[in-house]
């Protein structure tokens, strides 16, 4: 047996638990964090330009209300974090 699970079958001894709940917990924990970071990220983005989607930004461009050249790279940033945050909500969705 590896060092981590020596760790996890002495923290599930100590509370009285499963391991495997200890692993699906933290687990869980880590998923619904980094889900936070990620739409704080977006949210900033978002706020920057006005819109509440990528799609939205889309419009914008399209409409000419945001010039491509200099906001391109968020636009694609903000397309992967949203796209990153979904595989996130769908693995954390798996665990409940």
């Amino acid at each position: 047996m590896n060092l981590e699970m020596r760790y996890f079958d002495t923290a599930a001894k100590t509370l009285n638990i499963s391991r495997e709940n200890i692993i699906r917990d933290s687990l869980r924990y880590f998923l619904e964090k980094k889900i936070r970071e990620l739409k704080i990220e977006i949210y900033k983005i978002r706020g920057k330009y006005g819109v509440s989607s990528i799609e939205a930004f889309e419009e914008k461009y399209k409409s000419g209300e945001i010039e491509e050249k200099d906001s391109w790279k968020e636009f694609q940033q903000l397309d992967h974090l949203e796209y990153k945050k979904e595989e996130l909500e769908k693995a954390l969705a798996e665990l409940k």
